[in-house]
């Protein structure tokens, strides 16, 4: 489906997939597999997990930095390459041998046009302070002929001043690629992180795609839990289930991340109160 007009739905994908670590072919096939059948399902932005050829269960520095490839690798090149013969956007993570030689997990957004943007994750979870170098830059808003679609990684949406920002630049979609690891979770209840997501596309009024992965690694099991939230914070697909790849559909009418208003007198951008946070 091709959004030929700015109020026309565009229909998003969400790649929940199964990885392992160190199995750099084989993850790289099986990412582009399922953007291939979402792109056959008529999906025009897909958004893939985070470290999604290296896997992620580092044993240390050192195999982080063997499994990381520039942001013009064979990954990324591959991404471009299928968004350009099928006409996609697509979001994923990858680890990222920079040109100063520091480690970074990253996302890369591709279209038709290759490489639009790359992105360091800010905000670095529990192991990942021992093997990747933060990032310093806020999260690219980048104009694609399917919307404002801007991207963080994982952690990262789980700070409320971050998703603010490509909000406030006009973001009409957040693609956060994620490995969420399991934690206990209470019978009956939604994950949190799944929540939070929910709750950020609310307060944001904007869509946000978020890919988790799945497949026990190193003795760590995931959320899964991939989900599309809408700018109401529901759910417009998934959440995925725990266990198993997934691929999530939803048209989304990006034009309605541009709207703010939340009564006849609110306005979720307006109604911003920024002298009083200091």
């Amino acid at each position: 489906m091709r959004a030929d007009s700015a109020n026309d739905p565009v229909r998003v994908a969400a790649c929940q997939v199964s990885l392992a670590i160190g199995e750099v072919a084989r993850n790289r096939s099986a990412a582009l597999e399922a953007a291939g059948l979402a792109a056959d399902r008529g999906a025009a932005i897909i958004v893939l997990p985070e470290l999604t050829p290296s896997g992620y269960v580092f044993r240390d520095a050192a195999e982080a930095r063997s499994l990381a490839e520039p942001a013009d690798g064979p990954t990324v090149r591959g991404w471009a390459r299928l968004a350009g013969q099928r006409g996609l956007v697509i979001a994923g993570g990858f680890c990222e041998l920079g040109a100063d030689g520091a480690v970074h997990n990253s996302a890369a957004l591709v279209d038709r046009d290759g490489i639009r943007a790359v992105y360091r994750k800010a905000h670095l979870w529990d192991a990942e302070k021992d093997c990747f170098a933060p990032g310093a830059c806020a999260p690219p808003v980048v104009p694609t002929e399917r919307g404002m679609v801007a991207m963080m990684v994982c952690y990262d949406v789980e700070f409320p001043e971050w998703v603010r920002i490509p909000a406030l630049a006009g973001a009409d979609l957040l693609a956060v690629p994620t490995n969420w690891p399991a934690e206990p979770l209470p019978p009956g209840k939604r994950p949190m992180v799944v929540a939070n997501v929910q709750a950020a596309a609310f307060a944001n009024r904007m869509f946000i795609a978020a890919a988790c992965r799945c497949g026990p690694e190193r003795g760590v099991s995931w959320v899964g839990g991939s989900i599309i939230a809408g700018p109401d914070g529901y759910p417009l697909a998934g959440p995925a289930s725990r266990d198993n790849p997934e691929i999530l559909i939803a048209d989304c009418e990006l034009a309605l991340a541009r709207v703010k208003a939340t009564s006849a007198r609110n306005n979720a951008h307006a109604d911003r109160r920024p002298d009083l946070y200091r």
